[in-house]
């Protein structure tokens, strides 16, 4: 079974209105995904996709109102609530699982440095290079940049989640 966590409903409601034209099925759960005590039963998952606040700087083509709203202090309250979720998540995957980081951002600070940052701090981390004709490799991940291929700007980094040996 699938499953899909946001913590706003409107966002749920247009996932529900999606799933029902695939003819799929999830589960649906509204929740702070940073908030494992509310909403995670113990279970571990074998993946994991971080769909990540972001500056959304990666779509501003589309939304150029962006340029006018984003302030500079929004970039490090951004980066710091990412970080709050790749730890929380983190504790969910199981090991050998593997967990997507995706943003719509085209900032390193909360793309590349921002994973580099996490993958020094948890030993069991790696990452999973993404082989693709799309986008660029950086020194983790890859990188989309807005009107490339007619695409909006996106990062996407796979971590592994490595398997602890046990010693008898």
């Amino acid at each position: 079974m699938f499953s899909a966590l946001d913590e706003s409903e409107s966002r749920l409601k247009r996932v529900t209105e999606n799933l029902t034209r695939l003819n799929l099925q999830a589960q649906l759960v509204t929740a702070d995904a940073g908030e494992l005590e509310t909403w995670w039963d113990g279970q571990l998952f074998d993946r994991i996709l971080l769909d990540a606040p972001c500056s959304a700087t990666g779509v501003i083509r589309r939304h150029p109102d962006i340029k006018v709203l984003r302030r500079d202090s929004d970039i490090a309250e951004l980066q710091q609530e990412q970080a709050r979720l790749l730890r929380s998540l983190w504790h969910t995957l199981r090991p050998g699982g593997q967990l997507l980081y995706a943003t719509c951002s085209i900032l390193p600070d909360e793309n590349s440095r921002q994973v580099e940052a996490f993958l020094a701090e948890y030993p069991d981390a790696y990452q999973q290079p993404i082989e693709a004709a799309w986008g660029h490799a950086q020194t983790v991940g890859r990188q989309i940049l807005p009107g490339e291929q007619g695409m909006d700007g996106f990062y996407y980094a796979r971590l592994g989640k490595a398997v602890q040996e046990t010693i008898p």
